[in-house]
């Protein structure tokens, strides 16, 4: 009989994708769901990526790729961050991975070592203790509320810095809470962490997708971090499985020797067609469906404050709003087991994203269209009452 390995046990799961998993079952029941759980934009590749897509397939262009990513891509990728988050990279500093989830299991495994300590906020992503925690390193939470914005700060970091912590992982807008960490606070973290010869990955996977004012990189600040970024949010690729890592260009290498043996390389085809992404023709379309997910927040969050549904801290970035239930239920899985059976509406509970905000606090995600989106408040209106 085959013995699963002790990490099994110790993984956590994935929430959002079993609220997924049952909100199908239902539309197969006949049932009509309205998602607002997974993190997934319901706008697809434009026009112009896909046709890419297709005369790449055409031109043969399906072989492996250097296990780096192929350098037309590499550059166009420089160039936007350059242009739009006002750093200054070169191409030599990027290597393109398997989604952000292949390139923070690939930053991890360069990174750390076994029995290492990596401090994160609660609340996270869960997915990144899996990460961790398949490097042979440890996971410490740092309860993180309201008035950092769900963040860590210096002050907090400096508290839990222990004699096996070699780093932290930030996301700026984060899941799920949306919020960003202000500039000023990123720039006391870094020389912190610098301080004591630690590390910053810094997760800016939904950068683009920052509605409040200037838009900048934490390579900004500082060109030692290590970013992590993707094509899933923004670009609206999810299922093309493409995303990227930039670092300081001496430890590239060092990546590239995991990356070659574990992944070989991105897909070389999705690759081909994401050149496409930057042409001004999908970055007017990409601009665009960043102001209908702005007005689908503001439209929510308008919608929330009257049913009696607060929102601590309102959301700068990505696509999801941080909700507190407390007024209705000290349980967040079975109120979001309740609203998907009763009311038809999937959302993430609290319990996904670390103990600290477990029980009170529901991850709403808008990556939907608005009629649907006011469709959810209409059925959450009636639901609410139920279960006073």
């Amino acid at each position: 009989m085959l013995k699963p390995a002790a990490r099994i046990e110790q993984a956590v799961t994935f929430q959002a994708m079993e609220v997924t998993k049952q909100a199908q079952t239902l539309r197969e029941q006949g049932r009509d769901i309205i998602s607002l759980g997974i993190g997934e934009p319901d706008f697809t590749a434009p026009q112009i990526v896909v046709d890419t897509l297709n005369k790449a397939s055409a031109a043969g262009l399906s072989g492996y790729s250097p296990a780096l990513g192929i350098t037309p891509l590499r550059i166009c990728l420089a160039d936007y961050y350059n242009k739009e988050f006002g750093t200054n990279i070169s191409y030599e500093q990027i290597i393109i991975t398997t989604g952000a989830s292949g390139a923070l299991s690939l930053a991890c495994l360069s990174l750390l070592n076994h029995g290492d300590e990596l401090l994160m906020p609660d609340p996270y992503y869960p997915a990144n203790f899996n990460f961790i925690l398949c490097s042979g390193a440890t996971t410490k939470l740092i309860p993180c509320g309201p008035e950092e914005r769900f963040q860590l700060s210096a002050e907090k970091i400096a508290a839990n810095w222990g004699a096996n912590t070699r780093g932290i992982l930030i996301a700026s807008p984060s899941n799920p809470t949306g919020t960003s960490v202000t500039p000023e606070e990123l720039r006391k973290i870094i020389d912190f962490v610098k301080s004591k010869d630690g590390f910053v990955i810094l997760d800016e996977i939904y950068l683009g997708l920052n509605y409040e004012g200037e838009v900048k990189s934490g390579l900004t600040l500082d060109k030692d971090i290590l970013v992590i970024n993707s094509f899933s949010k923004f670009f609206n690729m999810t299922g093309w499985r493409l995303g990227w890592i930039i670092a300081p260009k001496d430890f590239i290498p060092h990546i590239e020797k995991l990356s070659s043996s574990l992944n070989i390389c991105a897909p070389t085809l999705a690759q081909h067609a994401a050149i496409a992404c930057f042409s001004d023709e999908a970055m007017q379309i990409y601009r665009e469906r960043k102001q209908a997910f702005k007005e689908r927040r503001d439209y929510l969050l308008t919608e929330l404050a009257r049913l009696n549904l607060p929102v601590p801290v309102k959301p700068d970035g990505a696509f999801y709003i941080y909700v507190d239930i407390s007024h209705y239920s000290d349980n967040s899985m079975d109120f979001c087991h309740r609203l998907l059976n009763e009311a038809g509406i999937a959302v993430t509970p609290g319990v996904d994203f670390g103990p600290a905000w477990a029980n009170k606090m529901i991850r709403i995600s808008y990556a939907t269209a608005i009629d649907r989106l006011k469709e959810a408040i209409a059925r959450l209106e009636k639901f609410l009452p139920t279960i006073k």
